[in-house]
């Protein structure tokens, strides 16, 4: 017994010193953190101050542009840390060795788009020095945070680099067109993934009954995480003033305004995407068929370092294979090139920063046309009245006659497209004559009053057009389209609107159920009258809702195209035994299922999935839904008759993104489920008497 005891405890010896090992070895080939103090240092060169309004919102005040992008770098880092860093390593390829398994997807798909070799071979080619200098800015205002905060920081961050910030822009902006969702089908089986949306209003002064232009943002974005939205005002002295919406880790607005100009956001959905099945050479799996002749993959390697517990992290070798179509992927059934919008581009950030500084329309389509951006709708106004809208896309200059919606073949290379659509070629509409544009991710076709809106025969079929309504693009039409004089009031009610219109797929699910024969059913029959009665809105107090919006959730696509999820009746008796299992009854209010939760705050929520009030709950075990996505930072945009600018904002949480210890952690999260605003400090004088902190990066506040 003794010999099996020292036995036992020689080979967990033996195991503890191969752990030991295999730390040592991979933390001798990581490089050497950088001294914290050459990252303090670096701020000596940055003239910056920032100013917290008492909303917290952080107003960065520069003499350069290059000043304000380490203010709000600074800033952003003050709160939401976390998010940045793990935005940058995800970037890199590293977020596994801090965060485990679960990142080795995101890891790899860095190696698969070739994000780090497009980035070292055009930085310096592609960007300008001013560009250049304020993303190197942004990186330096959060390394410093970091060397102030050590403990904050994860292995192997520092330091962060210009070339991390434009990374991040490389790496996401195709998922916002669905490139992901092209992965996921080809790579596994139809998974759920929460439904969203956008909304984005323009008004001109025809139509509105005061003669002023008005602007709606309001992009729909998870409550945090990587693309959460987060609020700022930045103002250099080489004409940089914005105040809108950023993600963590990127130092430019991306919708909100300027002082003279505006516009927002929304997802569009057009066929950006190319999937090419290839054949394989069966002598040699390093070949593949084109034009008749084997051709070699290149190929690579992807080191993924995962984290597998405690400080033991393991390197995982994986094969990366690419294609004259583009990166490869190896499946269960065939392997598939693809070719997307935006490969190879990294000029994103200089059209931000131009988009940005933009003083007029023309600047601001000069900005446009640089096409850096490959897909996501406009929706624009100023301060001369002009509107409009633009279906902006890397549209592939396709090949016609052509299936490009299916899988095509992979041995023909001239279905390998290599150009776009020239930027006035794509679908937009400015200063149409029924005085209004909109967008909630909806085809392009219906974007303004029937009069002015743009015809399907003028685009050919191959720049792949999306032609979908939403309930909320409805709803528009309904509320926007149908007033002719848009008050200011009017255009705040129609934002909050809380209805599903009478042509979306929730009411032709209602109508379907309840034409169906009960057969005695009781609960059936109860649930049938409920849903007759339902006026389609979803305010916090209405007694249709649970059911109807329980139901439709279940019923809902995944995809535009797609099948139903489920048939109506399953999803209607699927909806009736959670609301009686639950709330014992079918038609609670529908504030007792839908909840807005923050810290210690725990209320209802108007809105519902689809409509312009815009709530995504998830599910929880007690049968309520907590609200996780739909609306987020919504800024209301005037330019009155004279020009003069005005802006209301407001954030579902604050500005303290995780400290829930800061009074900013909910503080605007009452205005935000009460549907109002606070007013946007745009200008200096405006911000008098409502300073919470003025200071320097660094400096105690």
């Amino acid at each position: 017994m003794r010999f099996f005891k020292w036995a036992a405890l020689a080979l967990v010896g033996i195991l503890l010193i191969g752990v030991a090992a295999v730390i040592a070895l991979d933390r001798l080939a990581q490089p050497s953190p950088p001294d914290p103090a050459t990252l303090i240092a670096k701020a000596a060169h940055y003239n910056v101050h920032i100013v917290r309004d008492n909303f917290g919102v952080p107003h960065v005040f520069g003499h350069t542009d290059a000043d304000v992008g380490f203010g709000i770098g600074f800033a952003h880092s003050e709160d939401d840390f976390a998010t940045i860093q793990d935005v940058a390593l995800a970037t890199r390829g590293q977020l596994a060795a801090s965060e485990g398994l679960s990142a080795a997807t995101t890891d790899y798909l860095v190696h698969l788009f070739r994000v780090w070799e497009t980035i070292n071979a055009k930085y310096e080619a592609d960007l300008p020095p001013d560009v250049r200098r304020v993303v190197e800015a942004y990186a330096d205002g959060v390394n410093y945070y970091a060397a102030l905060h050590p403990d904050q920081v994860k292995p192997g961050l520092l330091p962060l680099t210009g070339k991390d910030i434009v990374a991040g822009f490389v790496f996401k902006t195709p998922f916002f067109y669905g490139l992901d969702d092209t992965l996921r089908k080809l790579t596994a089986p139809v998974q759920a993934k929460l439904p969203s949306g956008s909304n984005g209003m323009a008004v001109a002064p025809s139509r509105s009954a005061d003669g002023a232009t008005r602007l709606l943002v309001n992009s729909h974005q998870p409550y945090v995480g990587p693309v959460s939205w987060y609020e700022a005002v930045l103002q250099s002295d080489e004409g940089w003033h914005v105040a809108g919406g950023f993600f963590p880790g990127t130092p430019f607005m991306l919708h909100g305004h300027n002082e003279h100009l505006g516009w927002a956001n929304t997802v569009n959905d057009p066929d950006l995407v190319d999937v090419y099945r290839l054949t394989i050479n069966p002598a040699n799996d390093n070949q593949y068929l084109l034009d008749g002749k084997w051709r070699d993959f290149e190929r690579s390697d992807a080191a993924i370092r995962i984290k597998l517990f405690g400080p033991l992290i393991w390197t995982v070798h994986r094969d990366v294979l690419y294609a004259a179509q583009g990166p490869v992927l190896k499946t269960d059934h065939g392997v598939f090139a693809i070719r997307y919008a935006g490969m190879n581009e990294v000029r994103q950030v200089l059209q931000y920063h131009r988009l940005n500084k933009a003083r007029d329309r023309d600047e601001w389509l000069a900005a446009m046309r640089l096409q850096a951006l490959p897909s996501i709708n406009y929706i624009y106004a100023d301060e001369k009245g002009n509107i409009g809208y633009v279906y902006n896309g890397e549209f592939p200059v396709r090949k016609p006659g052509v299936d490009w919606k299916g899988i095509l073949p992979g041995d023909r290379s001239d279905l390998i497209w290599h150009g776009y659509v020239p930027f006035d070629k794509i679908p937009q509409i400015w200063n149409p004559k029924s005085g209004f544009v909109f967008n909630s991710n909806n085809t392009p076709f219906q974007a303004t009053g029937p009069e002015d809106a743009l015809k399907p025969a003028d685009f050919p079929d191959w720049m792949g057009i999306q032609t979908n309504m939403t309930n909320r693009a409805y709803r528009a039409q309904e509320t926007f389209g149908a007033d002719p004089h848009i008050s200011a009031a009017n255009f705040r009610k129609y934002k909050f609107d809380l209805s599903y219109s009478v042509h979306s797929d929730i009411a032709k699910e209602i109508a379907e159920v309840t034409a169906i024969d009960p057969k005695g059913d009781k609960d059936l029959a109860q649930a049938q009258q409920i849903l007759r009665r339902w006026n389609r809105s979803t305010d916090i107090h209405n007694r249709g809702a649970a059911l109807a919006v329980l139901m439709g959730v279940r019923v809902a696509p995944e995809d535009e195209d797609g099948p139903r999820k489920m048939a109506p009746l399953p999803a209607l008796r699927e909806a009736m035994a959670l609301l009686k299992t639950h709330f014992g009854r079918l038609d609670p209010d529908w504030g007792q299922l839908n909840r807005f939760r923050r810290g210690t705050i725990d209320v209802p929520v108007d809105g519902g999935p689809d409509v312009y009030r815009a709530v995504y709950g998830k599910p929880q075990d007690d049968g309520t839904l907590t609200a996780v996505d739909g609306d987020t930072f919504i800024m209301f945009v005037t330019w009155d008759k004279n020009g003069t600018l005005s802006s209301e904002s407001i954030h579902q949480f604050g500005s303290a993104t995780l400290d829930k210890n800061s009074k900013h952690y909910a503080d605007q999260t009452p205005l935000f489920v009460a549907m109002k605003t606070k007013p946007v400090l745009f200008t200096r004088d405006q911000l008098k008497g409502h300073i919470e902190a003025d200071y320097r990066p660094g400096e105690a506040h």
